[in-house]
């Protein structure tokens, strides 16, 4: 930038503070550009007419610290803290934060331009840090490492990861007791993290409400919707958001869905009749009772076994009935069966179909299907996926319940699985029945007719 006289600065800010030209044309007729000018106003408006005077200055260590923890406290430019400081150009202050991010403390220290002279050639060289002194200087470290771990468990409480800006805030908290830079060097982030930290904390945050409703829906939930179906009760409620933001924000808060594991296989070879695969893998229902799937699947807790039957409408994903045993003897599966038929009206014609676990290939569970003249179907040897929405199920349950809550005791299980039926059944919305519950679903279906 060409080199400008006092008067002609004084002259130029003075003209734009009057009013009556913008920055740019004033800069403009003055021939220096935007930033430059905008450095002149800066300086003007805090130091006068002082503030633009030529001089030549050799900054100490310690000032160029008063000027760097000034713009980490309060988030200031190298603009802002030039002119706050009286520092003729920015750059300036930009080469004292790059040394200090690069060399740490001692590149602040101005180095003599020449040869030394022969009485600094004689000087005795600094001697080493006395014991003392290194200990205290460990006991200092220990200190802010203790502080720092200790704050970050307690910010990071009740999320599944510690984030970079969760770091920047807990230097933020402990600016005050330790010095920034070395907060930093623990918490192993780049410092340009930090300060756009500080710089937009105090911004209000235009997703709080989205954030607030997400925790309080996944929570209401247990933690069983993930991103999509939490976007959608936002979307009932009024808050539209694309789902990426959705699951962007859950990831913010701390907030993840579980997966699912494998399930309980009842096959045993042949110990009765296998029936035909007459669903053959259609799984779609025109009405209710007219499509059900049936299996056993098991629950390891406390050393123990439990054993869930229930048998599915595929019209709506309702779970007409269910039984549950610390044994997977046949009346696990018969009194399941017994609760499920009294759901039939005469006029149903049902099919229920089964994998070829040995429950279901029993003379007596077949002679029960054709007492009410059920149809029986059953998966092919081995083909899961001829059985996969009860499958599904399964996962589902585990996923949302076992695999996500702890329990106190087999009988609290149990409460908690009566309850997951419940709510299943009458809370749980589903995409393909239109973002309602299975009950949900049945009842509106029937006003509609």
């Amino acid at each position: 930038m060409a080199k400008f006289k006092v008067e002609d600065k004084i002259r130029a800010v003075r003209e734009y503070l009057t009013g009556h030209d913008s920055m740019n044309e004033v800069a403009k007729r003055y021939g220096v550009n935007k930033r430059g000018f905008h450095q002149w106003i800066e300086l003007y408006q805090h130091h006068g007419v002082e503030g633009l005077m030529k001089r030549y200055t050799n900054y100490t260590p310690e000032f160029k610290m008063d000027v760097l923890n000034f713009m980490n406290d309060t988030g200031a430019s190298p603009m802002k803290a030039a002119a706050v400081f009286n520092i003729p150009s920015r750059t300036t202050v930009m080469k004292w934060e790059k040394a200090l991010d690069q060399s740490g403390m001692d590149a602040l220290i101005s180095k003599q331009r020449g040869h030394p002279s022969m009485k600094e050639k004689s000087k005795k060289p600094v001697s080493p840090k006395k014991p003392t002194e290194s200990l205290q200087e460990e006991v200092e470290r220990l200190r802010m490492e203790n502080a720092y771990f200790k704050k970050v468990k307690c910010l990071s409480e009740g999320k599944r990861t510690v984030t970079a800006q969760l770091k920047a805030q807990v230097i933020y908290e402990l600016r005050h007791d330790f010095k920034v830079v070395d907060l930093i060097k623990i918490a192993s982030i780049p410092r340009s993290t930090y300060y756009y930290w500080i710089k937009h904390h105090t911004r209000p945050d235009k997703y709080k409400e989205a954030k607030e409703a997400i925790a309080v829906i996944f929570h209401a939930h247990k933690g069983r919707y993930g991103h999509r179906n939490i976007q959608i009760e936002l979307g009932k409620i009024g808050i539209h958001l694309d789902p990426k933001t959705v699951l962007k924000l859950m990831k913010v808060i701390g907030l993840a869905c579980r997966v699912r594991m494998k399930k309980y296989r009842s096959y045993r070879g042949n110990v009765g009749t296998a029936a035909p695969n007459i669903l053959n893998r259609d799984f779609s229902a025109e009405k209710p009772n007219q499509k059900w799937v049936t299996d056993v699947t098991e629950f390891s807790l406390f050393g123990q076994k439990l054993y869930l039957s229930p048998v599915l409408d595929l019209y709506n994903s309702e779970i007409i009935a269910y039984t549950i045993q610390s044994r997977p003897t046949y009346d696990l599966v018969s009194t399941m069966l017994e609760q499920a038929l009294k759901r039939l009206d005469p006029k149903d014609e049902l099919v229920l179909h089964s994998d070829q676990g040995w429950h279901y290939q029993m003379k007596k569970y077949q002679m029960a299907l054709s007492n009410r003249n059920v149809t029986q179907s059953m998966s092919r040897k081995g083909n899961c996926l001829d059985n996969a929405v009860i499958e599904n199920f399964f996962g589902i349950l585990k996923t949302e319940l076992l695999y996500l809550q702890e329990f106190e005791s087999l009988e609290h299980f149990r409460q908690e699985l009566d309850d997951y039926m419940i709510y299943y059944n009458q809370k749980r919305m589903k995409k393909k029945l239109k973002n309602m519950s299975p009950v949900e679903y049945r009842t509106h279906v029937q006003q509609a007719a």
